[in-house]
């Protein structure tokens, strides 16, 4: 059985693709940008001397490692609800998309800070350097180049991941492509246009975070070649 494709009445529906790659867009870069800072913090929790401290980060890195992220956005959308919290579906989506982030972003970031020598470390505190000083120049910064290919497939990999919040209403571009498809009866049509999009987006995120990379890695190499 033959089947003929229409792209005519899916393509007419773009503005709806737009505002849900837009909204995509809105989850995804701050997701990004939280989850990175508080997965920074647990891999420094992760490292520190406290015990407690690094036995709660550990916990919590390896309980949202361990469960599925859509188990997640429900604790968080039903969960709060059930107790009293309404949360928006905006709101309560990018809370889940940030907890997960942040415990795969500790990993990757505890691997880099691993890899500082520590002999690097022991030159910094021989210069009279302060603990943050050498937080901050010798240890997060270095970690931070070190792993920032993998940091970067981590980001592309939760804005592919937004499509999950579309269980709980959030109008992304999964959920536009599902309400097009019941508008236009072309499914097939309707889910390859999502796909392109889905692969335009992380092409254009893997572009705008290599120029981030050069900007500020190669910037700092050249800064301390001319020193």
């Amino acid at each position: 059985m033959g089947y003929e494709f229409d792209f005519a009445a899916v393509l007419a529906a773009w503005p709806q693709f737009l505002a849900g790659a837009w909204l995509t867009v809105q989850l995804s870069l701050p997701a990004t940008v939280v989850g990175f800072v508080l997965g920074t913090l647990l891999a420094i929790g992760r490292r520190g001397q406290r015990a407690w401290l690094r036995s709660a980060c550990g916990a919590y890195v390896e309980v949202i490692r361990n469960t599925p992220l859509l188990v997640q956005v429900f604790l968080v959308f039903f969960g709060l609800a059930s107790l009293g919290w309404k949360v928006p579906a905006f709101a309560a989506a990018l809370a889940a998309l940030v907890i997960n982030v942040a415990a795969y972003s500790s990993e990757i970031m505890r691997a880099g800070m691993d890899a500082i020598h520590k002999g690097q470390i022991e030159a910094a505190e021989c210069l009279g350097l302060t603990r943050r000083q050498i937080y901050w120049h010798v240890v997060l910064r270095p970690a931070m180049e070190k792993v920032y290919p993998a940091l970067t497939s981590q980001f592309v990999l939760l804005m592919l991941a937004t499509s999950i919040t579309s269980q709980i209403s959030v109008e992304e571009l999964t959920a536009a492509a599902a309400r097009v498809q019941s508008e236009t009866f072309r499914p097939f049509e309707a889910y390859i246009l999502v796909a392109v999009a889905y692969l335009l987006l992380s092409l254009l995120m893997r572009a705008g975070l290599w120029l981030f990379g050069q900007a500020v890695f190669t910037r700092k190499r050249k800064l301390g070649s001319a020193r």
